[in-house]
């Protein structure tokens, strides 16, 4: 975990990394001190959207899952619906930003450098390069990454893990961290079933319910445009839950896998 292999400390936080510190202390304590702070910022991005009535998504998933395609399927569908943003973090180049510009949506781009995943600090400066007072739904395409991605929390609502059948179904088993930090889990890539029939999504929905997770499972093309309805509905859903929230003065966290509250837990 983040918490022993260093890349806690991020173009984000380093800041907060390298301040002085008391003599004694250990190097895992500045970086679970690092993660509460992560979990500060978080809360405070958290409110900020929550001002601004935006929802906020995170998708996390490994590299060429198919992230950006869906988002790209999501906003021809809901662009005349819904005023849409996306933060992308990648750890080099602004490929993905300039495919979301492309469909009219603002889109800043993250680049993390040797960071494999984002984190609240640096999604915090990507929201005062956005318009929030304009914005129904944001996205934040997280850096492809089955571990690392699960453990920070950027401030959102909801998380969703994509699980590519391309992948083989076996990867909630090997991943359970970010299968069990899922509001949704979506298979994607459903229209190579037909040449790769060594996936079976039953097998690999067994997988996520053994994580005693009952977080919704939908499959779905985002080429082909098949599925992409109930994935549609799922958001729908969850923004007109978010209106009435904030109409109520609540606030939803994003599911928290049982590590990752430990991890960060501040150290008396």
């Amino acid at each position: 975990m983040c918490t022993t292999c260093g890349c806690a400390v991020t173009p984000g936080n380093r800041k907060l990394a390298f301040r002085p510190v008391a003599a004694g202390t250990t190097s895992v304590t500045v970086l679970q001190n690092l993660l509460a702070d992560n979990d500060r910022q978080a809360e405070h991005n958290r409110a900020h959207l929550d001002d601004h009535g935006v929802l906020a998504i995170n998708l996390m998933s490994s590299p060429g899952a198919g992230k950006t395609s869906l988002l790209e399927a999501t906003l021809e569908a809901l662009g005349s619906e819904y005023r849409i943003a996306v933060i992308e973090g990648d750890l080099e180049t602004e490929n993905d930003a300039r495919r979301i510009r492309a469909h009219g949506v603002p889109a800043v781009q993250i680049t993390t450098g040797s960071a494999c995943h984002l984190d609240a600090h640096m999604v915090h400066d990507a929201l005062h390069q956005l318009d929030l007072d304009g914005l129904d739904l944001l996205f934040v395409e997280n850096v492809g990454n089955l571990v690392c991605p699960a453990s920070f929390d950027l401030g959102q609502h909801r998380n969703v893990t994509l699980l590519s059948v391309t992948e083989g179904d076996d990867k909630p088993e090997k991943y359970p961290v970010i299968f069990r930090a899922a509001d949704a889990v979506l298979i994607t890539k459903t229209d190579l079933l037909a040449v790769l029939d060594d996936f079976d999504p039953a097998r690999a929905a067994a997988h996520v319910r053994r994580l005693a997770s009952d977080a919704p499972l939908l499959a779905l093309s985002a080429r082909r445009q098949e599925g992409i309805a109930a994935w549609l509905d799922w958001l729908r859903t969850e923004l007109t839950a978010q209106r009435e929230r904030r109409a109520r003065g609540e606030r939803v966290r994003p599911r928290v896998q049982p590590d990752g509250a430990r991890l960060h837990a501040l150290q008396p």
